[in-house]
């Protein structure tokens, strides 16, 4: 890895540690959907209006199964799990819980032998697990059921993470990076689109509450997957998931 590979590590981890503060705060006014449909909506909008303006074309026809397939597992999903997580359980330990993202990386790059798998990395993983485990037990006696489930969808948000490298390997082959980031944070805000009216917002947004939601739209998913999917291109996803 380069220099600027570790700056981009470095900085891509700085926001998307921050993004569970912005979370905390807007997804109980808002909830799990409509967070993430604005997050990804309005980050997805604000880069395609940036290439535009620099003249970089996505190619959003030519590569929309791409952009469908690596935004409803990289992107959806795991938005929608990690905001109704920051429901119920702190920032730190979600943030925390995150750092299992390039576990569930290589028991899936194993499963679809795309990873080799070694003695040494099984146990960095039992680690890893034990680690969450510990960390997240004494809040568990305290929160109940509700921070249970929490805990689960954080996790599967992760789980999802881990699945989108092998996906993103299979099909987005020749996908510049630059339109990823915008490409399949559009295809994320279709996919979200149909379920907004069955889950209306639970409260009018304060002026704090729009600030946060367009701190994660334009830090944590414009900035942010700019740098991700740079990072994947040229480091590859199961380094790109070490942030």
């Amino acid at each position: 890895m380069r220099a600027a590979d570790y700056g981009r590590l470095v900085l891509l981890a700085a926001i998307w540690g921050a993004s569970f503060i912005f979370m905390r705060v807007a997804a109980p006014a808002f909830g799990a959907i409509w967070t993430a449909e604005l997050r990804v909506l309005l980050g997805g909008v604000a880069l395609l209006a940036w290439f535009r303006f620099t003249g970089f074309d996505p190619q959003l026809r030519r590569h929309a199964r791409a952009y469908l397939m690596v935004g409803s597992v990289n992107i959806a999903l795991p938005f929608v799990l990690y905001a109704y997580a920051a429901l119920h359980a702190p920032a730190s330990l979600l943030a925390i819980i995150n750092a299992t993202s390039p576990m569930f990386g290589l028991v899936w790059g194993a499963l679809f032998r795309d990873e080799r798998v070694t003695v040494r990395k099984v146990a960095g993983l039992a680690l890893g697990a034990a680690g969450v485990a510990l960390v997240a037990q004494p809040d568990a006696h305290a929160g109940g059921p509700q921070f249970t489930w929490a805990v689960a969808a954080a996790l599967a948000a992760c789980c999802a993470y881990g699945l989108a490298g092998v996906v993103i390997k299979r099909v987005a082959q020749g996908v510049p990076s630059k339109g990823m980031a915008a490409g399949n944070q559009l295809a994320a805000a279709l996919v979200l689109l149909p379920f907004l009216p069955l889950v209306p917002p639970a409260a009018a947004p304060s002026w704090l509450v729009l600030g946060n939601v367009l701190a994660l739209a334009l830090l944590a998913s414009g900035v942010a997957f700019v740098l991700y999917f740079r990072l994947i291109a040229d480091i590859g996803a199961t380094r790109a998931l070490t942030v």
